[in-house]
């Protein structure tokens, strides 16, 4: 119990770059934080902060009150919900919630939201903005799709994850908003990944580039994230992985389709992650597609 309040059991599935902070930062605040891996490494990374690991879905759903996925995929998101009689729907108590803070495909969300809903559990699609340091700070952005009645039951943990949370709509709304901002954020690193390269070949210095930028009408968030990374060329220290970029900016085409949107701007910028993924860049950080236009340019 802190400050009065009973305190949720949380269970935690996936401990990546993501789920660790989560983890970590959810155990900092108090609570009593499961989690569960298909790598056991992650798993030790996080029970040396406090947390417990258990040995599988079923056996972590049956122990949560608040479910927390952190997964790269739909399909792996699918999988340990509904996977049978191990998936995580079937062993959840009534009554409980799953936050889904991984980003996925709106339409399939409903589905899985549905699926909850119809024997008892309350089902939020919560993606975030703000990368594994706002995961482990509790500082993240967090987007929140889902029953409006039912939200102020999860409020607090969301609370204890996110600088800002954001209620959104129903079921999918999170997912809308997270594809939104990433196809921003994707397109403003295709950018200024052009823009500090042909500022750099006509003679500027890069970091007096970014300077100004920062100081001027170009100013931008995607700036302070991701522009060390630009600048100093350090493509190997992942902050967002180019594979989940482009799957992100897939899942944002599919929606702009459905929506009858054209991708006319969209398009450039899948097909440049799209190139560098080729080249075998996937698990290198999303800023990498600056390295590809250098080497694009120059011949």
């Amino acid at each position: 119990m802190i400050g009065g309040e009973v305190m949720q059991t949380i269970g935690v599935v996936g401990c990546g770059l993501m789920g660790y902070g989560i983890a970590t930062n959810l155990v900092h605040k108090g609570y009593e934080v499961k989690v569960y891996d298909t790598n056991p490494e992650a798993v030790k990374r996080v029970v040396a902060e406090g947390a417990t690991g258990v040995d599988s879905v079923p056996e972590l759903a049956k122990l949560s009150d608040v479910f927390i996925l952190s997964l790269s995929s739909t399909d792996l998101v699918e999988k340990v919900l509904l996977e049978g009689r191990d998936g995580a729907l079937q062993n959840l108590k009534i009554g409980s919630a799953v936050l889904d803070m991984s980003t996925n495909d709106v339409a399939r969300t409903r589905v899985l939201a549905q699926a909850a809903c119809n024997i008892g559990i309350a089902y939020f699609d919560c993606p975030v903005s703000g990368g594994p340091d706002g995961a482990s700070t509790g500082s993240l952005t967090i987007m929140v799709g889902g029953s409006q009645a039912e939200f102020p039951h999860v409020s607090s943990v969301l609370q204890a994850m996110g600088g800002h949370v954001e209620y959104m709509g129903p079921s999918g709304s999170g997912q809308i908003v997270k594809l939104c901002n990433n196809m921003v954020v994707g397109g403003i690193i295709s950018l200024l990944g052009e823009a500090l390269l042909t500022g750099e070949r006509a003679g500027m210095s890069k970091v007096k580039l970014a300077e100004l930028f920062q100081k001027g009408s170009g100013q931008t968030k995607v700036m302070d994230v991701f522009g060390p990374t630009i600048i100093h060329e350090t493509f190997s220290d992942v902050t967002f992985s180019l594979a989940n970029m482009l799957k992100d900016l897939s899942l944002y085409r599919n929606l702009a389709i459905a929506e009858g949107v054209t991708t006319a701007v969209s398009d450039a910028a899948y097909q440049l992650f799209t190139r560098a993924s080729a080249e075998g860049a996937d698990q290198r950080d999303s800023t990498v597609v600056a390295e590809l236009l250098a080497h694009e340019i120059s011949t």
